[in-house]
């Protein structure tokens, strides 16, 4: 007798979907091979090298053996390094004993969700967003429940339809500011207002923040800078996006002091723990040499987010703001009369140019696109130009 195949894949796994970026760069190097000149902008990480300093501090913590187990909750210099940073940057007091470290952050999203959310339970989210928060939330058996970004909003929450959105069932509100892909900031208002929901209806909220480094005015606000939220917030970020360590898998989090037994036990259970020599790497990240090569990161992220930006609007039906943080546009094409992904999928095998549809990130994404600016101003210009061409024959 034939095994139906439906029957041996659990149920959990039923409608998630993985990230886009991963399925458009596989897509877009089988056309290289091919021998297509394709430029790159849908897979979401710095083109910068890791800064020298944690290169040279993780090569010497290999050769001196640092290659063993670490504890569950990470090594205890990373750990207070973390929580003195964030202490004294936010009025809040951070006590490292509340501080994990996770091989990324999106395991820092999952450890979290799995460990504080319940069957039945109803989830909070941006759409369009990160699509690990869906993903994440279904496998614990809960609810997404989407609130729409609205670019007449910079894409910020509608606070009004986000109160509206809680139940009964509702237990955590998940923000991403800065945000992918939008790039919207939540002001320090949004915040303070999120907050009063949460204490208003008991909730708990989970606030990744792994562009909070990565921003082209102000410096954003945080959760942590909201007065008394210690109890529900649970922060997630990490070294990936700001430090150019997205093959090093190095993210943490800061989680409510009573909740830290179980979000540790549920990583215990997964992943075991983090690797020693990248934690024992990244200390290096707090020093003025490292600084120095972010913020130069930074300025040139700032220059190519303008000319793109600018050359997008210069595209007659395209209307694309300039994001605050991340390293994302986000572009409205709606008046181009294509879906989204017919659009992404065009433009790359007709123009070569790899982009994700907004529906890669939510429902409430028809009628956009995310474009990675962490590319070479040469290879903007270069896109620029095919996605020029592309739309006056569309």
């Amino acid at each position: 007798m034939k095994l139906d195949t439906k029957s041996r894949i659990a149920k959990r796994m039923r409608g998630i979907r993985g990230e886009a970026a991963f399925e458009m760069l596989g897509r877009a190097n089988e056309l290289e091979r091919q021998g297509r000149n394709i430029i790159h902008l849908e897979i979401g990480e710095p083109d910068f090298d890791t800064p020298e300093a944690i290169v040279r501090a993780g090569i010497n913590w290999l050769q001196k053996g640092a290659t063993h187990y670490s504890p569950v909750p990470g090594i205890w210099e990373l750990r207070t390094e973390i929580a003195q940073r964030l202490s004294s940057r936010h009025p809040q007091k951070i006590d490292p004993r509340c501080v994990l470290i996770t091989p990324g952050a999106k395991m820092m999203i999952f450890a979290i969700i799995q460990s504080v959310v319940d069957p039945g339970d109803e989830v909070i989210c941006p759409d369009p967003s990160y699509p690990a928060y869906e993903a994440a939330i279904r496998m614990a058996g809960a609810t997404p429940v989407q609130v729409r970004l609205e670019e007449s909003k910079e894409f910020r929450f509608d606070l009004n339809e986000l109160s509206r959105r809680i139940t009964s069932r509702t237990k955590m509100i998940v923000l991403n500011s800065p945000q992918n892909p939008t790039g919207g900031v939540l002001n320090l208002d949004d915040l303070r207002k999120i907050a009063d929901l949460a204490r208003k209806h008991d909730l708990l909220i989970l606030s990744d923040e792994i562009y909070s480094e990565i921003y082209y005015g102000n410096p954003p606000a945080s959760i942590l800078d909201v007065p008394d939220v210690l109890d529900r917030v649970f922060v997630v970020n990490g070294f990936s996006k700001i430090y150019a360590m997205t093959g090093w898998r190095l993210g943490y989090g800061v989680v409510p002091a009573d909740t830290f037994s179980s979000v540790e036990l549920f990583l215990n259970n997964s992943v075991s723990s983090t690797a020693t020599f990248t934690q024992r790497a990244a200390l290096e990240a707090f020093t003025p040499e490292t600084e120095k090569a972010t913020q130069n990161m930074v300025a040139e992220f700032r220059k190519r987010r303008d000319v793109f930006a600018d050359g997008l609007n210069g595209i007659s039906g395209v209307h694309c703001l300039k994001p605050l943080g991340a390293f994302y546009l986000f572009p409205n094409i709606s008046r181009l009369g294509l879906p989204s992904e017919e659009f992404a999928n065009r433009l790359l095998n007709d123009a070569g140019v790899a982009v994700l549809p907004g529906t890669a990130f939510g429902d409430y994404g028809e009628g956009y696109l995310r474009l990675s600016f962490a590319n070479s101003l040469t290879n903007i210009e270069t896109a620029l130009e095919r996605i020029r061409n592309f739309v006056s024959g569309v």
